[in-house]
């Protein structure tokens, strides 16, 4: 039987930490998250070409976020038509903000225009890097080539972004389309971009995979 005296080391080493510990316990229970701010930065899919603010991407990605408990507030930053160049030329004005997020959703225009990969691919990293060295987290939507396109263009357009991300170790959303791209009843009568049953459908897929990286 051991004697009463070796425990009191023990006792006194367990008090100590019971102590130390109390004021991280009573912490995590009553902090309230604060509000994030999440920026898309983006062309058409983004805007909403078509369709009322209330359901373009953003707007119907922050109601997702919400439903799913998270205090955030998702700004459109899309502007139809545009190229990786054209997001690179406002990015400044757009994080003029600061937002704790920026999704970068470029690229699709210049795939359908057969611009230079290579030229994407310069705009994209430039991005990237200007947004992280502001202290802001970056989050890749890729993008891929049409099929019309040929697939040697495909072959150098559509490994940019899993390059891009693990270049710089970033989330990526492999192909923002994904699910809604093809589907006639998820598009309008163009075909390229998503109506309102497609952006849910979008939505649907892509909040997942941004709250396993909020």
């Amino acid at each position: 039987m051991f004697p009463f005296k070796s425990y009191i080391p023990f006792v006194r080493h367990l008090v100590c930490i019971t102590f130390l510990a109390l004021p991280l316990l009573s912490c995590k229970g009553s902090s309230e998250p604060r509000e994030l701010t999440i920026t898309i930065l983006g062309d058409s899919l983004t805007a909403g070409y078509g369709l009322d603010q209330e359901q373009a991407f953003p707007a119907r990605l922050e109601v997702a976020l919400r439903e799913a408990g998270w205090p955030v507030t998702v700004k459109n930053a899309g502007v139809s038509g545009d190229t990786t160049a054209a997001g690179l030329a406002r990015l400044d004005w757009v994080l003029q903000d600061e937002p704790d997020v920026l999704i970068i959703q470029l690229g699709a225009n210049d795939a359908l225009r057969g611009l230079p990969p290579q030229r994407a691919r310069a705009n994209l990293d430039e991005m990237i890097q200007r947004t992280k060295a502001r202290g802001i987290e970056v989050i890749l939507a890729g993008m891929q080539a049409p099929l019309n396109l040929g697939l040697g263009y495909r072959r150098e357009f559509n490994p940019i972004y899993p390059e891009l991300a693990q270049e710089h170790n970033i989330p990526l959303y492999p192909f923002f389309l994904e699910g809604v791209a093809g589907k006639s009843d998820l598009n309008l009568a163009d075909g390229i971009h998503p109506n309102a049953a497609g952006i849910e459908e979008m939505v649907r897929r892509f909040t997942p995979f941004l709250l396993r990286h909020l």
